[in-house]
């Protein structure tokens, strides 16, 4: 049986989640190797300690860096393969079943809620911004995004008709939508923190 929304292979989709993924386990590979020098020396000056308000090694070290037990990092060493191997694959041809793409937007939801709690200890706990951290929220937010609304416009996802042409517009205006999320956390940031006045 053709699953809906089938027959189009969302090309698209799939180079931005090779590229998503590419930059994602760019930055959690980063800041784990910044984690490991913290282990072997405490008192070293990392890479991403640009200043006291632009750094990692205050999230790294903190209870939110670790909240499974282990560093964050290490989730999104393995997490951001899913977008990689997924991406390539629709790119040779493949098509999921919908019980997979429900899994695979399971797993992009955590991602989205987790990073959205960690831009929130971020801003308003730790009083800090981790250019590795700041790289990852870039992609996974507009990478939940794309999945979100692809399952919704091709019926992956039940959805009444309306529903369904909305998201596929709203496909159309992603990078608009992604760069308002990132206005939105900017503005909050420097209310916050004052960002601006910490650089100027």
């Amino acid at each position: 049986m053709t699953q809906p929304g089938s027959r189009t292979r969302p090309t698209a989709l799939a180079v931005w989640l090779l590229i998503a993924g590419v930059i994602g386990w760019w930055a959690a590979f980063s800041l784990t190797m910044e984690r490991l020098h913290l282990l072997m020396d405490p008192d070293a000056i990392l890479g991403c300690d640009i200043s006291p308000l632009v750094q990692c090694g205050k999230n790294l070290e903190s209870w939110q860096g670790s909240v499974f037990g282990f560093p964050n990092p290490i989730m999104g060493l393995t997490g951001w393969v899913a977008p990689i191997v997924v991406g390539a694959a629709i790119l040779a041809g493949a098509r999921f079943a919908r019980w997979f793409w429900l899994l695979f937007e399971l797993g992009l939801a955590f991602a989205f809620v987790f990073v959205i709690w960690l831009i929130a200890q971020s801003v308003f706990v730790l009083g800090t911004l981790c250019p590795w951290c700041m790289v990852t929220w870039v992609v996974t937010i507009p990478t939940f995004y794309a999945v979100t609304l692809h399952l919704l416009r091709t019926g992956l996802v039940p959805a009444p008709r309306p529903v369904r042409s909305a998201a596929d517009t709203l496909m159309a205006w992603l990078p608009l939508l992604a760069v308002i999320s990132y206005a939105i956390i900017a503005v909050i940031a420097q209310i916050r923190l004052d960002v601006l006045g910490a650089v100027f």
